[in-house]
């Protein structure tokens, strides 16, 4: 080995043991502030990862409600002269609550609708029972099902009996219908942009 070649050597370890010598240094350093200043090792999962969850899971609950509020279907609005009023959703169809004998009921209004139609699980509910056998067609096909006569259907103060309803369609949820003209033709039917009105004849 030559002369630079040990110098080399010597200084490398030199410059080894002073980077030893600081990170013990520091090591040191950060026990004594840990045990005597009460610092307290920082730790990513507990001050970053959980509380972004958190907050990320307030807004999202917080975009949920409101959007299931500002998406519930309204009760339709009954003018003086007895009209039903029904407002436009934003995704564009009419929604409104009512009744069906007697029992709470979130309608779509489908004026290409034969019946007023309801899922069994609702029809049981509302003690609708009996009916003739029947196949419905529908946008993903045939269905069976059976038609019931002689059931009322509440809008507001508005009520009909002796509705034909469909029973049997799968629809979202079981407390949803479809309001059809079964229940519709009892009414003059006038729409604008963001309005249906429903005028008794």
């Amino acid at each position: 080995m030559g002369m630079q070649d040990r110098d080399w050597y010597r200084d490398a370890q030199r410059e080894r043991e002073k980077q030893r010598q600081i990170d013990n240094t520091r090591v040191r350093f950060s026990m004594f502030s840990r045990k005597h200043l009460g610092e307290k090792p920082i730790s990513p999962t507990k001050t970053g990862l959980i509380p972004m969850m958190i907050f990320w899971c307030v807004v999202m609950g917080l975009l949920y409600l409101l959007m299931t509020h500002y998406l519930k279907p309204r009760q339709a609005q009954v003018l003086a002269n007895g009209d039903l009023v029904i407002q436009r959703s934003p995704d564009g169809h009419f929604y409104t609550t009512g009744r069906i004998n007697g029992q709470e009921v979130k309608f779509m209004v489908d004026t290409g609708a034969t019946l007023v139609s309801v899922s069994e699980a609702f029809a049981r509910k509302a003690m609708i029972q009996g009916g003739v056998p029947t196949t419905f067609n529908t946008a993903n096909g045939t269905q069976p099902g059976r038609v019931v006569e002689g059931v009322a259907v509440a809008i507001g103060p508005v009520s009909v009996t002796n509705v034909k309803v469909g029973v049997g369609l799968r629809l979202g949820a079981d407390d949803e219908a479809l309001l059809g003209q079964s229940f519709l033709s009892k009414f003059d039917i006038s729409m604008n942009k963001n309005q249906m009105v429903l005028q008794a004849r």
